[in-house]
């Protein structure tokens, strides 16, 4: 009955205040099935005579209003505090309304106090120190959490108030997800939805560091559709759901779970693995397996010894903004011009130019938009969420070009260079091999679960030798067949 009334009201807020509104402030409200997930994964401290609660930027409250309902039905007798965070004047209102609505309802001796100042800045000074001990610094055994997702400037109040895991202009989610960790108690427990985005790349390393120092992950929940997790919101960011808890012993293992929506929580993937297999030893990468294939297949690839760096290959991304440049883009071949190569050009498996695509054609003397025409092996930088591969590969050799000594890449696909000289036919052939098949793009998925293809990552995947990777190459040079299947039979033979 709470858990009703409370998403009655929200229903009525969402209702009368426009979604353009809503994203403007980056406020996303969870669905009731995610809330009751959300709150069934904390451990209740039945031992403890009191428990804290926070919720910040609680919007209408239910996500702290179901937790705290499953505390009553599991027969919780003692004394309950939450505190609550919220700045949205349209909110506040009924965020009140639902709290006292739920004090009234309740057995339990409860008290809960809103903060209607933001999270963020009223905290700086105790999260970074500046004021020594604080006796009064409020911690909390539980935390749950919707932060708003939405991304602001290097130079906002809250990208100022928390450097230390700051890099570049930072989302919200993560300044909340960070002071949340900073604001558990010891053996506290964090229960949060946020965007996947933050398990890789360097643009979330600082968080990634501080997580990990100050916590350690039990549990982390995927969702196989992106579009199903707040029900109405469409919200098209894929989503996880992560556990964590305030200790320094790092456990032996964590649960990866996964479920095709918020509607079917109780029909899901569970994987149990080692600690550190999803989190690896440098903090750049949380790995997801959801299945005992997948796991393979991250064991697998971490035996390899080498990568494009150290064999001295570098994937980089295409030279050329085209919307940036248009005065000097031609769509036939003229005196000067070269060819630039778009996504477009990479068809089953090679690089297909031309095809009668408009601006095919760049005329410029810029060495920034220039390239030796060389063997590449170009990668599609962008795929869409519903393609099945995310790896799309195309073999590009300079000797079906041969009356360009230049050409030009748009900064839409990657591609994989030899620093210091040219990569041979067989050389090109084999990255084809290893990126085009089910083993690499299944690796690069677990390890991005975005829709980019992000050239610092993938200089660092794990790969075979020079001599390996060669000898796969001449195995499909010869073949010919450039299909998944090929390449991954090439793989199993070879590797």
């Amino acid at each position: 009955m709470i858990l009703e009334k409370i998403l009655e009201s929200t229903n009525e807020y969402i209702l009368q205040i426009p979604k353009s509104e809503r994203k403007h402030i980056g406020q996303f409200f969870t669905s009731k099935n995610t809330a009751m997930y959300m709150a069934s994964l904390f451990k209740i401290p039945m031992n403890k005579t009191e428990l804290s609660i926070l919720d910040a930027g609680a919007g209408t409250g239910i996500l702290a209003c179901v937790l705290i309902e499953r505390l009553v039905q599991e027969n919780y007798t003692g004394k309950i505090n939450l505190d609550c965070y919220e700045t949205d004047e349209n909110t506040l209102v009924s965020l009140r309304n639902n709290l006292k609505f739920l004090k009234a309802s309740i057995p339990n001796d409860f008290s809960f106090y809103v903060f209607d100042t933001n999270y963020i800045t009223s905290q700086a000074l105790d999260f970074n120190n500046l004021l020594g001990r604080n006796p009064d610094l409020r911690k909390y055994d539980m935390i749950i959490g919707n932060p708003p997702y939405k991304k602001i400037s290097k130079d906002a109040p809250e990208a100022i108030a928390m450097p230390s895991v700051c890099y570049g202009a930072p989302n919200l989610y993560f300044l909340f997800t960070a002071m949340n960790i900073f604001h558990l108690a010891p053996s506290g427990e964090l229960v949060v939805i946020i965007p996947r985005s933050w398990t890789s790349g360097a643009y979330f390393e600082r968080f990634r560091h501080y997580l990990l120092s100050n916590s350690v992950i039990e549990r982390i929940h995927l969702f196989s559709s992106r579009d199903k997790v707040f029900d109405t919101e469409r919200i098209l960011q894929e989503t996880v759901i992560l556990k964590a808890i305030k200790t320094d012993a790092v456990p032996s293992t964590m649960t990866i779970s996964a479920s095709a929506s918020s509607t079917d929580f109780h029909k899901q993937d569970v994987l149990t693995l080692p600690y550190d297999t999803a989190v690896t030893s440098n903090e750049r990468y949380i790995f997801l397996p959801t299945n005992d294939y997948e796991l393979e297949v991250v064991t697998r690839i971490r035996r390899f010894p080498q990568t494009l760096l150290s064999l001295g290959l570098r994937m980089k991304t295409g030279l050329t903004v085209d919307f940036r440049c248009e005065a000097l883009l031609s769509d036939k071949p003229e005196t000067g011009t070269v060819p630039l190569f778009y996504s477009q050009h990479i068809q089953s498996g090679y690089v297909q130019f031309p095809i009668s695509k408009d601006k095919e054609y760049i005329r410029t003397q810029k060495a920034g938009f220039l390239q030796k025409n060389k063997n590449y092996l170009f990668i599609k930088r962008f795929t869409a969420k519903e393609e099945m591969r995310r790896l799309q590969c195309g073999i590009y050799l300079a000797n079906n070009y041969p009356k360009y000594r230049e050409i030009s890449t748009q900064n839409k696909i990657n591609f994989i260079d030899k620093a210091d000289g040219e990569m041979s036919d067989e050389l090109v052939y084999g990255l084809y091999a290893l990126f085009n098949s089910k083993l690499y793009d299944t690796y690069y998925r677990i390890m991005n679960g975005s829709t980019q293809v992000n050239s610092s990552e993938f200089n660092t995947i794990p790969i075979p030798d020079i001599d390996t990777i060669t000898a796969i190459g001449h195995k499909l040079l010869i073949k010919g067949d450039l299909s998944e299947e090929s390449c991954d039979q090439i793989l199993e033979v070879l590797l």
